[in-house]
């Protein structure tokens, strides 16, 4: 059973997402092993523990990214873990982070990326006047919003779509992507060739 570390600042829709893949079988082989935010009354930390699943805030205000991030990374290897996933958590990971954990930090971002990194991914689609949109997950490195892409979902814009309308179907798209992700990425069935994610399994 491989360990997730799962990683929030809000109300953890994809944490809940991962969480109902495990119960239903659709990411098997997985087991959530904690859920760490760096707010203490982030809803998605209340929601773990309604799971009955270890839940630790670890809070960051007025500290140090590199302490912070260094009793977030001990918390993690206290719990065993694995494969950790950022499932909205508004913090960038320092380097000595991403190095504890070399290809094994997964992230999903509202946007096909390398296309509207950063913050309010779905108003620059809108603004830009982009015709479709989606999510990526990819692995973390050291630059925001960059390392090597797991998968991408595209959803449509609508020309009568808000910044509420596009995010909520982007959202849709999110629950199913990131377990599909993580499932690619525990099978072992993959290579990274520079930039490249080339899974060696069937893909679904």
């Amino acid at each position: 059973m491989q360990r997730l570390g799962i990683l929030l600042s809000g109300r953890g829709s994809n944490f809940l997402a991962i969480a109902e893949a495990i119960r239903t079988g659709r990411l098997a082989g997985a087991e959530i092993a904690v859920v760490v935010s760096n707010l203490p009354a982030a809803a998605g930390i209340e929601a773990a523990r309604g799971l009955d699943l270890p839940a630790v805030a670890i809070p960051s205000a007025g500290r140090k990214r590199a302490e912070h991030d260094a009793e977030v990374v001990a918390s993690l290897r206290r719990h065993r873990v694995d494969l950790v996933c950022l499932a909205g958590y508004m913090r960038i990971l320092s380097p000595e982070f991403v190095r504890a954990f070399p290809n094994r930090i997964l992230n999903i971002h509202p946007s096909l990326l390398p296309a509207f990194p950063g913050l309010d991914a779905q108003s620059q689609a809108l603004e830009y006047g982009a015709k479709v949109a989606g999510c990526t997950v990819h692995f973390v490195d050291e630059e925001m919003d960059h390392g090597a892409i797991v998968l991408q979902s595209v959803v449509p814009v609508l020309d009568e779509d808000s910044v509420e309308t596009l995010s909520a179907r982007i959202l849709e798209q999110e629950h199913i992507a990131y377990p599909e992700a993580i499932a690619r990425v525990l099978s072992g069935e993959f290579h990274l060739s520079g930039r490249r994610y080339i899974h060696r399994g069937r893909q679904t």
